[in-house]
């Protein structure tokens, strides 16, 4: 299993400096954000071809990594499709200058490849056990909140898709929908696929300790690139913001403190 592992890392980090040198001649580390969701499914098919664990177990999970990659990469693309580089990485090379085609090789190309190699044992690890040889409770409990946090995440893309695309909408906040329950139904979506798949790797009890993949992508969309990086701008941009917090969860979905907020 070791041998594999480090051979998908080596995979994941060979594929993210491709994406970044493709970013050096667009000019544009954005990109980085389309090739996330790849990155998994190329995880989690080498695992496919390289494990003999359960046939049923290692398609289920493979199976659903790709449909997650592939719809969180055509999202990504077409909303920013003709926009440019996104602000976050544009500030970054307007703050390096020169220095910032190697600095993103580290700080954002490799980074993104070292963390979504350790995310991903959730999806790789539990493809190389053999015992139990049948699909459990667990592999239907965790398809079960997999499919939750996809119609989240999902769900959650297409209104706020449907809203900016109202010109009606110019200056309103997005107060509608899954986003009247939590101001962040994306992120919380994206959260509880992760958990969907640690609940499907508990079928061999031994993998508890891959606990760790959930916990962590949960912590960087709360609290690194999510979340908090996203509400800073948002108090900034949106005088009625600040009430939109006050009223409405951040991220675990709830019934809404008022009405009438989409002002």
């Amino acid at each position: 299993m070791a041998s594999i592992l480090i051979f998908n890392l080596g995979a994941v980090v060979i594929f993210m400096v491709c994406i970044w040198l493709v970013s050096i001649a667009k000019k544009d580390a954005s990109i980085v954000d389309i090739a996330w969701g790849l990155g998994f499914v190329l995880l989690a098919w080498l695992t496919f071809t390289r494990a003999d664990g359960y046939l049923g177990r290692k398609a289920l999970v493979s199976v659903l990594v790709t449909i997650w990659g592939f719809r969180l990469a055509t999202h990504i693309f077409l909303r920013n499709l003709g926009k440019g580089e996104d602000p976050r990485y544009a500030d970054m090379r307007n703050r390096h200058g020169e220095r910032f085609w190697l600095l993103s090789l580290f700080k954002v190309f490799l980074l993104q490849a070292l963390l979504a190699w350790i995310i991903a044992l959730v999806i790789q690890v539990p493809q190389f056990s053999n015992a139990p040889s049948r699909l459990t409770m667990f592999d239907f409990a965790g398809v079960v909140i997999w499919c939750a946090g996809f119609i989240f995440e999902s769900v959650g893309d297409w209104q706020l898709k449907q809203f900016l695309n109202n010109p009606s909408n110019k200056g309103k906040l997005m107060t509608e929908g899954l986003w009247a329950f939590t101001r962040h139904p994306n992120y919380f979506g994206e959260s509880l696929i992760w958990w969907g798949f640690f609940v499907l790797a508990l079928s061999d009890r031994g993998h508890l300790w891959l606990i760790i993949s959930p916990l962590l992508i949960t912590f960087l969309l709360l609290r690194v690139s999510g979340v908090a990086m996203l509400e800073k701008s948002m108090v900034t941009a949106h005088a009625g913001y600040e009430d939109y917090i006050r009223n409405t969860n951040a991220f675990i979905p709830w019934f809404p403190k008022e009405t009438g907020m989409n002002k």
